[in-house]
């Protein structure tokens, strides 16, 4: 019996998990923020630790009590267990205790988070679509107002850092909905960013894309935000009477800015999102999406579980062009 073999049979479910092999996981900041320890005291809840959150694989085994899976499903799973949920003062704030376990060739997962994937949905589009597809929905769907199918009001919308991975999956979203898209990204990725859906792009090297102007003069009804760095005094001028800044990057200014537009009554608000809840719902929505090909997900770079450590080295880079994914 080879290593993976007795790896294999040394794991098994509880009696709500499956047992998965592995086929990719795709990695997230949050990854290697914890290794650098930028999480603590929360983040790992024990040692040793094995990254990765994000997967993609087949059910090997099931617990006594799993209902919704057999062995050979073709599956996606969220590797944390289930959060808990605080409301402070309409601020959105998501715990969520991740376990990890991504970056190996076997892994628990809780039935509760995990879905199966179509035969149309590849394994690394799949393990792509969870913490970025999910807060590109979330944030677009319950903090924007937007309507995937079109309907509703139109609002124009503008996405900074959109050839990243959260930012790729948001523009594709947001033009599902009634809606008016200007992005910023490097200049290299601004075609793919236009052929994504995006009405205008902007190079946030320029004057103008440091500025957040609109090319056609529009102001923005919702900002999803993903890059770092860019002050509210240049997103204030940009926004409409009643603009809304979504910070899913929110540092020590995002919060004091968030509290001093609700003490002042502020009609333009920023609102910070500190993390999101994992929804099999909300999956469930964005693979049928990939399904009907109205989504699709943009992968910079793939690595074989050996060489694990380049696919690291490239996250922390904060330069990829899409989802980084490593394949077992």
């Amino acid at each position: 019996m080879g290593m993976a073999g007795k790896l294999m049979h040394a794991i098994h479910p509880q009696k709500y998990e499956v047992l998965l092999k592995l086929e990719a996981t795709s990695l997230n900041p949050i990854d290697w923020k914890i290794q650098k320890g930028k999480l603590r005291p929360f983040f790992p809840r024990k040692f040793p630790y094995i990254p990765g959150t994000d997967v993609a694989g087949e059910v090997v085994e099931v617990g006594a009590e799993v209902k919704n899976f057999k062995i050979g499903d073709r599956v996606v799973a969220e590797l944390g267990h289930l959060p808990t949920n605080l409301n402070i003062r309409r601020i959105y704030c998501v715990v969520q205790w991740q376990y990890g376990g991504g970056l190996a060739e076997y892994a628990v997962a809780k039935e509760s988070l995990t879905v199966v994937r179509p035969s149309e949905v590849s394994a690394a589009g799949g393990a792509g679509l969870l913490v970025s597809g999910i807060t590109a929905y979330q944030a677009l769907t319950q903090h924007g107002g937007i309507k995937l199918d079109g309907s509703g009001q139109q609002k124009n919308i503008l996405i900074t850092a959109a050839s990243g991975g959260v930012g790729l999956y948001a523009v594709q979203l947001a033009k599902l909905g009634n809606t008016h898209v200007t992005a910023t990204c490097g200049a290299r990725n601004i075609e793919l960013v236009k052929s994504l859906g995006a009405d205008e792009v902007l190079d946030y090297k320029t004057p103008e894309g440091a500025a957040l102007k609109s090319p056609s003069g529009k102001k923005y009804d919702v900002v999803l935000h993903c890059a770092l760095g860019i002050s509210w005094s240049t997103f204030e001028p940009t926004l409409s009477e009643s603009g809304k800044v979504i910070d899913i990057t929110p540092g020590a200014s995002a919060m004091i800015t968030f509290a001093l537009k609700k003490l002042t009554f502020s009609k333009k608000q920023l609102v910070p999102i500190l993390s999101v809840s994992p929804s099999i719902e909300n999956l469930d929505c964005l693979l049928k999406l990939v399904k009907e090909g109205k989504l699709k997900t943009i992968i910079d770079s793939r690595h074989p579980l050996r060489k694990a450590e380049d696919a690291w080295a490239k996250s922390i880079d904060g330069h990829a062009t899409g989802k980084i994914v490593v394949e077992t």
